[in-house]
């Protein structure tokens, strides 16, 4: 019998959004792409469908907005980001527009907390940045440097101008040269404009960008990372409030790992040093109750405020708590001496 053509093959698996939602049902776990690759229109006929399950379980991380998305075509990067037409059981072609994530304003705080970070990146760096305001600043501090290079799990617009300046090359990497590794993206027009079809940038899932010992092969591996706070011996705690959850751990671990294996790395914590209108330290004497902590004490090596930046990896704790006090706010540095010298840290 003649084999079926990918064509004919394709045309069978085709159906509508309303269709491809008919299989799941009740006790299933749905899982939904995050940031602006979200399926929109899988997501409404769910929505439509919802009346009909019970106890679906919904899993999604940091999806870009609601079900009624709008703006057009999903654009096309390189790498190992290929599903074979085999593997799908069921597609459904839409038109939507992408979504976009612009970039937010950017604090006086975090840009002194960027320049901080630019201070350590040396030429021939491959850069991870993470999510939020202070890697986004860190970018605008970059233009003096050369031959930087980037492995990371995600990357914003912030990329693009240093890429068309050839700050960001990728000629130094020790592994994928002239490549931007990353798992996805998560910004505006511009940027999924500038990776369409770009040979530059090469996808792959998470499970090989986020590996520590993939990262650690990227000589002077930076790996830049933002927490809620830390306190006086050094853990870190980057997902919760207390008890209430902010966010997930996201790849924070793997690249501070990764980069404290890579030769000459740098794995780098970020914060500012108060929340709340200056009110609470995040430097603080102990985590508070409930929260957890993401990275360890002993993952932990720079620590970057707008007060400076410390090294903290094989220090005791009486030089962690001097060191971390020195690049707390100064209305909260007698509060956390007191705190220590009251428990003989110091």
């Amino acid at each position: 019998m003649k084999s079926m053509s990918w064509l004919e093959s394709y045309r069978q698996k085709r159906c509508s959004a309303d269709e491809a939602v008919q299989h799941i049902h009740d006790g299933n776990t749905v899982y939904i792409h995050p940031g602006c690759a979200e399926p929109e229109q899988l997501v409404r006929a769910m929505v439509r469908r919802g009346p009909q399950l019970r106890d679906v379980k919904v899993i999604h991380l940091l999806t870009a907005g609601n079900a009624d998305y709008v703006k057009p075509e999903m654009p096309r990067s390189l790498g190992d980001s290929f599903i074979h037409l085999s593997k799908i059981d069921h597609l459904v072609e839409v038109e939507d527009d992408i979504l976009e994530h612009p970039q937010g304003q950017i604090s006086d705080i975090a840009k002194k907390i960027g320049s901080n970070i630019a201070d350590l990146i040396e030429d021939g760096s491959t850069l991870q940045l993470g999510i939020g305001e202070i890697p986004d600043a860190v970018l605008y501090y970059l233009e003096s440097k050369k031959d930087l290079g980037i492995h990371t799990e995600m990357v914003s617009d912030g990329v693009v101008e240093l890429i068309e300046k050839g700050v960001i090359n990728n000629e130094k990497k020790t592994l994928h040269p002239g490549k931007v590794i990353v798992g996805f993206v998560l910004g505006t027009r511009r940027l999924y404009d500038f990776i369409n079809n770009n040979p530059i940038f090469e996808f792959h899932p998470s499970r090989y960008t986020n590996d520590p010992f993939i990262i650690s092969r990227n000589e002077k591996q930076v790996a830049i990372n933002s927490a809620l706070e830390v306190d006086l011996t050094g853990q870190v705690c980057a997902d919760s409030i207390g008890y209430n959850f902010y966010s997930g751990i996201g790849g924070q671990v793997d690249f501070i790992r990764g980069a404290a294996r890579s030769k000459g790395g740098k794995p780098i914590i970020a914060l500012p040093s108060t929340a709340q209108n200056d009110s609470l330290s995040r430097i603080a004497p102990h985590l508070k109750e409930g929260a957890g902590v993401v990275t360890s004490r002993g993952d932990l090596h720079y620590v970057v405020t707008e007060y400076g930046v410390v090294y903290l990896h094989g220090k005791t704790i009486q030089e962690r708590c001097r060191a971390l006090i020195k690049i707390a706010h100064p209305k909260f540095r007698d509060e956390l001496m007191k705190f220590a010298r009251e428990r003989k840290w110091l």
